[in-house]
């Protein structure tokens, strides 16, 4: 059977549960193993987390918070969005329970996956995520790397943030990661986007492209709005295509079933010819996108 846009394309609000504006499970998705929840905590709001199979990476989207944890007291500065760059965040293993409380509230992110091996409560600092520029020209596209296998240790999650100026291509040439070999991993991916409005506050929008093989089919182009999901069991994705005037972050969470933690792709051969004209491109200057210097991180408020 193909997946289609319908079954794949979660615009905004149409995956709320409970606390959560967002909650996508391995169960929800048809899968097995990837999850994210979108966490929105009004000023003086709290949350109680319990972790249960997976592990979850704690993201601010926006605002700050503190996690309390196995006697641990995490304080995530936060970010005043997710275009005034890198956030710190914070790592919470399986079987445990969470407090999440926020003085100013904000939107936080929580990225999850289904674990077996239990590491200890951790802080990452904003400072410590690596940011690549990668592609150039109108590919040109940041990554925040700040839980990608070969950054931060977990057991089997993997996640990443991406911004893609006004404009810009970015997952492109189209990958796919959908098979276990020397090349490629096997992971489930969720993409969630946030997009920058107008001058005047006019909505954006953007496009997702998923399509499949012969064998295992999957036929996805959505218009994507701020806050939708796009989930990806397989195939190759990309583009995402940025709308000119509008900023586009996509926020991606992968695992999967392999023993080996590793973000492993292939190039759709009919299109991987374009990493060779980068060379001769400059990298967009609109990147990379932070804070101006002189204000707090990230332009972020206290908890």
């Amino acid at each position: 059977m193909t997946a289609t846009t319908a079954s794949q394309h979660l615009p905004a609000g149409s995956a709320a549960s409970g606390p959560y504006a967002l909650e996508v499970t391995p169960e929800s998705a048809g899968w097995g193993h990837s999850s994210l929840r979108v966490l929105e905590l009004p000023a003086g709001g709290s949350h109680t987390l319990d972790t249960g199979a997976d592990e979850v990476l704690v993201v601010p989207l926006s605002g700050g918070l503190v996690v309390e944890c196995d006697g641990e007291v995490l304080t995530l500065a936060g970010r005043s969005g997710v275009f005034a760059g890198p956030t710190d965040f914070a790592y919470l293993p399986l079987g445990v329970t969470a407090e999440l409380a926020s003085r100013n509230g904000g939107r936080f992110a929580l990225c999850g996956a289904r674990a077996s091996r239990r590491l200890p409560v951790r802080y990452g600092p904003a400072s410590d995520v690596p940011v690549e520029l990668r592609g150039a020209g109108r590919c040109s596209r940041q990554v925040n790397n700040f839980a990608t296998a070969d950054v931060f240790e977990a057991d089997a999650v993997i996640a990443c943030e991406v911004i893609t100026p006004g404009g810009n291509w970015s997952s492109y040439p189209p990958h796919k990661h959908d098979e276990t070999s020397e090349v490629e991993s096997e992971l489930e991916e969720i993409y969630y986007f946030e997009v920058a409005p107008g001058p005047q506050g006019q909505p954006g929008l953007a496009y997702q492209r998923v399509y499949g093989t012969a064998e295992r089919p999957i036929d996805v182009l959505a218009e994507v709005r701020d806050r939708d999901v796009v989930l990806i069991p397989h195939g190759w994705h990309g583009p995402s295509i940025a709308a000119p005037g509008h900023d586009l972050y996509y926020l991606n969470v992968m695992a999967g079933p392999g023993d080996e933690r590793a973000w492993r792709i292939v190039d759709d051969p009919a299109h991987t010819w374009i990493r060779g004209t980068w060379a001769d491109e400059d990298v967009d200057p609109r990147l990379p996108l932070h804070s101006p210097a002189g204000t707090d991180q990230n332009g972020a408020p206290r908890p």
